[in-house]
């Protein structure tokens, strides 16, 4: 018998809560108690974006949500950005809070790093080039979904469409915002679902890339579901299931 677990799912780079629906309505129909996020500046929290919006900003929509829904005993789940810093920075604030975190294609980053340094030097200079001429200095615009869609299956009739039309620009300075990082949060047990690496492959980088350190934990447990790099699209289901089985 399975008990019921809350869920706290937050997405990654110009994703909001909408990202989340399909596995949002599976898990609450195996009696779950799921909360989507959109964090400031995304989905219907667009308006809200600045040039100041930051990882604290993110990190602190995250804790009030915790605190003022009085969740307990969260699954705490961040894809790509979210799980690389959002995550582990919420954890460490509020470990009495959190069950289990859950890192989607993602891990935590080490303290004192920030995402646009785990990008390689070109695709961080490119991204820099984007900010500065097409997202007004501070806003990094959203992918070319259809190129980057091309030759996946799995994804569902308008999804291409549906992610074109609500994704939105990701305010730069939550990419450049170093993590902060106490290490309350390392005792936590956790959850990395890999789509676009192999376990091998991952453990083979925890050897050489100091940004993979925190991966190499006891506490640590890995999934395989190979696919695109977005797997609440093109493999809801079966992402649900693995999130069903982690509480």
């Amino acid at each position: 018998m399975w008990a019921m677990a809350t869920y706290v799912l937050l997405p990654g780079f110009w994703l909001g809560a909408w990202a989340w629906r399909p596995v949002s309505v599976d898990l609450r129909a195996r009696g779950h108690d799921v909360h989507p996020l959109s964090l400031t500046g995304m989905g219907e929290r667009a308006h809200l974006a600045r040039p100041d919006t930051d990882v604290e900003t993110h990190i602190t929509d995250v804790l009030n949500l915790v605190r003022y829904e009085d969740l307990h005993d969260v699954v705490l789940v961040g894809h790509s950005y979210a799980g690389a810093v959002v995550v582990p920075s919420v954890a460490d604030r509020m470990p009495h809070r959190i069950k289990r975190m859950v890192f989607i294609d993602s891990g935590p980053l080490p303290d004192g790093m920030s995402q646009a340094e785990f990008a390689p030097p070109k695709e961080r200079t490119r991204n820099a080039e984007l900010v500065r001429e097409e997202g007004h200095g501070w806003q990094l615009p959203p992918p070319p979904w259809h190129q980057l869609a091309s030759g996946v299956s799995g994804l569902p009739d308008g999804m291409l469409e549906r992610l074109v039309r609500l994704s939105v620009p990701q305010p730069w300075a939550t990419a450049t915002t170093p993590v902060r990082l106490t290490g309350a949060w390392e005792k936590l047990p956790r959850l990395h679902v890999l789509c676009g690496f192999s376990v091998e492959r991952v453990r083979a980088r925890i050897a050489t890339v100091p940004a993979f350190r925190h991966m190499a934990t006891e506490s640590s447990a890995y999934r395989e579901l190979p696919g695109w790099h977005w797997p609440m699209f093109d493999r809801p289901g079966e992402l649900a299931a693995i999130l069903h089985e982690a509480a």
